[in-house]
């Protein structure tokens, strides 16, 4: 007699197709790192989307919204893999407040960069191009670099970071006038790399 042994299937969870977000999030919390591709990826390919378009509506622009995606997604599957995002119910809340956040982010960076570049095209000499052509970015972050530590700190302080000048006087133990002093050498040097020019003085 032949017998036919026949194992019976165990019961399995939901396929992650079939589980909802929620359920999706507390999968990746409960899991150790890497144990729950499945539920990240899918995860990540139902959030992608609403991130997106929340990216377009705010930044109007494909590339910033896609930069948006892939920022606000690793920092989600981050809040979940660590425990952070500790209710996974509001895991929605969670994903709209980080967009909120990173958006205001770029925004405020945003402003701070056409700023910098705003008081650099002021800086440069009547004999550049047109103030309606833009500044070489690149170029003036290469001529950034060529700056001594201490003038591009009181460069970058001073339009980036928008310091005070006490600030940086306290910060770099110089006093107010040796502070002119620095902004204005890095300034001139500045000029005279962007335009490839050497002042008199």
């Amino acid at each position: 007699m032949v017998y036919s042994f026949v194992m019976e299937p165990r019961a399995q969870p939901a396929t992650v197709e079939r589980a909802n977000d929620a359920e999706l999030a507390r999968r990746i919390r409960a899991s150790p790192p890497g144990g729950a591709r499945d539920a990240e990826a899918e995860l990540y390919r139902r959030l992608a989307p609403r991130v997106r378009l929340y990216g377009l509506r705010h930044l109007r622009d494909e590339q910033a919204a896609a930069d948006l995606t892939q920022q606000v997604l690793l920092i989600t599957l981050e809040g979940l893999r660590s425990g952070r995002l500790r209710e996974p119910e509001k895991l929605a809340s969670f994903v709209l407040g980080t967009c909120r956040l990173v958006v205001l982010d770029l925004h405020r960076s945003a402003q701070r960069h056409r700023r910098l570049l705003e008081e650099f095209a002021h800086a440069l000499p009547a004999a550049e191009p047109p103030r309606s052509q833009p500044v070489d970015e690149e170029k003036l972050a290469e001529c950034l670099e060529r700056l001594a530590e201490r003038e591009r700190s009181v460069v970058v302080m001073t339009f980036y970071d928008e310091r005070t000048s006490e600030d940086l006087t306290s910060f770099l133990g110089v006093s107010a006038a040796n502070l002119r002093v620095i902004r204005h050498r890095a300034l001139k040097r500045l000029r005279e790399c962007m335009t490839g020019e050497r002042s008199g003085s």
